[in-house]
């Protein structure tokens, strides 16, 4: 009954990564819409996008290498599809003018437009252009389409669907690691666990509080959820700084962890499942309040 309960559960946390990433463009879905078409009008041929100029580049073009140039035109365009400046099906600005937005080279350009194609963002053809796919055909799982994700998302949709997933996810983890960790993974885990006992700043804790989590996946003694936990390792990277920040007191949770630490060493896979569940109730007051608020705050705009 453990491991089939694991694997139910386990079995779930692409779904709700889905259901994270549908919810990316929210606020962008009204600008969209498109008014219906009567019969005698015909398919309409994708419109290309106006480009905007380059908000805040991350670098200049002099001071960044050659190789991570492609990368930065990568990031801010696919940061943008994610946001919903670039909707599905819409035709992206040409290869001049990318070039003469972000002061780059035609190569670098080039280059971006595979990295993105590779990540299913969009399709590229020659004398037609880069056009956005739709977003069942976006590769999800992607490391850096979750990162954009997490920047374009409304902060309670964020919240509470990374909640979801943390729900599914580790409280069943935490009991296989109990099952099955080697001294070398409670190593691990210990070692993470003094990190946070010994941050003294937000930034220490968060960096700590992601390796306590993704060490205890390790020691789960599944290979399948190792490269899952490798993918949303930066949202959760991102709810733990918002969560700590909001608690007021970096270490106020710690004896939450330090239980999940001592049922793991145990090895007693219930109390290390309860140890998480009790420590999630306490994510759930502060998400839960988020989304209240949100609330109000879009009553208020409505009135």
């Amino acid at each position: 009954m453990f491991f089939r309960r694991g694997f139910y559960h386990i079995k779930q946390v692409a779904a709700i990564i889905v259901c994270m990433i549908n919810d990316a463009k929210l606020g962008g879905e009204s600008r969209r819409m498109k008014p219906h078409k009567s019969a005698s009008q015909g398919p309409k041929a994708p419109q290309r996008a106006p480009l905007k100029p380059l908000k805040a580049p991350q670098k200049t073009p002099q001071r960044a290498s050659r190789g991570s140039l492609h990368r930065i035109v990568a990031q801010n365009i696919g940061a943008r599809i994610l946001s919903g400046e670039f909707a599905p099906d819409t035709l992206l600005p040409n290869e001049a003018d990318w070039c003469k937005s972000f002061g780059v080279s035609r190569t670098a350009v080039r280059e971006a437009i595979k990295m993105l194609m590779g990540k299913g963002l969009i399709i590229s053809r020659p004398r037609i252009g880069s056009r956005v796919l739709p977003r069942e055909q976006w590769n999800l799982l992607d490391r850096d389409v979750l990162t954009w994700y997490c920047a374009a998302a409304k902060q309670s949709h964020f919240l509470a669907h990374m909640q979801q997933v943390r729900e599914i996810l580790e409280p069943e983890t935490a009991a296989l690691a109990a099952a099955n960790h080697t001294a070398e993974q409670m190593k691990a885990i210990e070692q993470a666990f003094a990190e946070m006992a010994a941050a003294k700043t937000l930034v220490a804790w968060n960096e700590a509080d992601v390796r306590f989590h993704f060490a205890i996946l390790q020691a789960a003694g599944n290979e399948l959820l190792v490269p899952l936990g490798l993918v949303i390792e930066s949202a959760l990277g991102s709810m733990f700084a918002y969560t700590a920040s909001q608690k007021g007191d970096v270490g106020r949770t710690l004896p939450g962890h330090e239980r999940i630490l001592v049922a793991i060493r145990a090895r007693r896979p219930n109390a290390a499942r309860l140890a998480v569940r009790r420590l999630l109730g306490d994510t759930n007051r502060i998400v839960g309040q988020v989304i209240q608020a949100g609330s109000r705050k879009a009553k208020a705009a409505r009135a």
